[in-house]
């Protein structure tokens, strides 16, 4: 008797989560234990709604496009989940024969997986959960899939930036990245450098404490030298307190919202140092923009979508698809399963050797980390004729 799949994704979307899902459903086709392929059109919600879509007999042609959506193709949530909300998916299951189920998201819905699989365990239903991230920041992996097109873009997006200031040398602007508690995306702007002098000039990451007055000094000291100054920095900053540099502007049940980090800086040097300056903030375009999207990116979201699949089949439950860097010198990686729990609401920050002692900037360490997951691909991007 053949069974039903269910994939859902949950929180935000990457440039690759719909890769991941094209992975899913062309895996899930070729199965003959697998009868319909639904997709969970709204995220965890869904299940609950019973809103489930019918994927597997979409066209070849109309599968292609998923690889370059943007955004998700069957929605996504952050409906916050109880106990009581667990235990009905049980029933949900059986009710629609689902006898595999495949989250698709971070730190959150690795959680919410983790506890599914709980409810589960005795019911021949099998979980697991496919990484996707463009924070980077879920444990025990080497990168998630999301990451490394979020980490092109904000190389790309300086670069461009630093060109534009380097042409009218007479301000300083302050780029704001996302990522509140880890700094990997923020990071990843040091790949924008050709040249020494080449922006971003100073990255300030939320692994270290903010000092507002060595971030005014080292503004001032390379204003007077460059004229132009660009900074990359992430919206989590926090004072040696711990605190937000910013001021939180709403509070709900579940999250706390900040105001601009790179506003509040760009001011802050306008106030203290007399020096022109502006803030960007590209937010949510950062994830999901196709045209800057990772082909080594996509390939992996990929390979994850189906590895889930495989691995649902084969009964594995309550674990996730990890994605593994084979050392040696070309840049290649294998696939294995964790342990769920291993996961749940862990978060891996930038470890302390990608920082440099100051704490304005990374290290080469992070730079030959990182570089592999663009690939020449950003060289494309970032030469520029500069005859300055």
């Amino acid at each position: 008797m053949k069974n039903n799949l269910l994939i859902v994704h949950g929180g935000g979307p990457t440039a690759v989560i719909n890769a991941s899902l094209y992975g899913v459903i062309t895996e899930a086709q070729k199965s003959d234990k697998i009868d319909k392929i639904y997709g969970a059109i709204g995220g965890s919600e869904a299940i609950l709604n019973e809103n489930f879509l019918d994927l597997g007999k979409t066209e070849k042609n109309q599968l292609e496009l998923l690889l370059t959506t943007p955004g998700s193709a069957i929605g996504s949530s952050r409906y916050a989940l109880d106990q009581k909300d667990y235990d009905r998916m049980v029933d949900i299951f059986k009710r629609n024969n689902i006898k595999y189920v495949l989250f698709n998201g971070g730190n959150g819905t690795m959680d919410t997986c983790g506890k599914v699989s709980k409810v589960c365990e005795k019911e021949e239903i099998y979980v697991v959960g496919i990484p996707k991230t463009i924070d980077n920041d879920i444990s025990i992996i080497d990168h998630a899939p999301g990451y490394a097109s979020a980490a092109k873009y904000i190389a790309v997006t300086t670069a461009e930036i630093g060109q534009d200031v380097k042409s009218l040398p007479i301000h300083v602007c302050v780029i704001e990245a996302m990522g509140r508690n880890a700094g990997w995306i923020t990071a990843a702007s040091a790949l924008a450098r050709q040249n020494k002098k080449d922006a971003p000039h100073l990255i300030y990451l939320p692994e270290r404490p903010f000092d507002e007055e060595e971030f005014l000094e080292d503004v001032k000291k390379l204003y007077e030298k460059l004229g132009g100054v660009v900074v990359v920095v992430s919206e989590g900053l926090k004072n040696k307190e711990g605190e937000s540099i910013v001021p939180p502007i709403f509070k709900s049940d579940r999250a706390v919202y900040y105001g601009d980090v790179s506003s509040h800086l760009a001011n802050l040097v306008v106030k203290k140092l007399g020096i022109k300056a502006r803030n960007e903030k590209p937010g949510i375009s950062g994830r999901s923009s196709i045209g800057l999207q990772s082909d080594i990116d996509r390939e992996e979201a990929i390979i994850v979508g189906a590895e889930a699949v495989k691995a649902a089949l084969d009964h594995n439950t309550g674990v996730m698809v990890a994605i593994n860097r084979v050392p040696g010198d070309t840049y290649q990686i294998k696939t294995s399963l964790v342990p769920i729990e291993e996961v749940m609401l862990h978060e891996r920050i930038l470890p302390e050797k990608y920082i440099n002692e100051r704490g304005n900037d990374v290290t080469q360490d992070f730079i030959d980390w990182c570089k592999p997951l663009i690939g020449d691909q950003i060289n494309k991007f970032i030469s520029f004729k500069d005859v300055l």
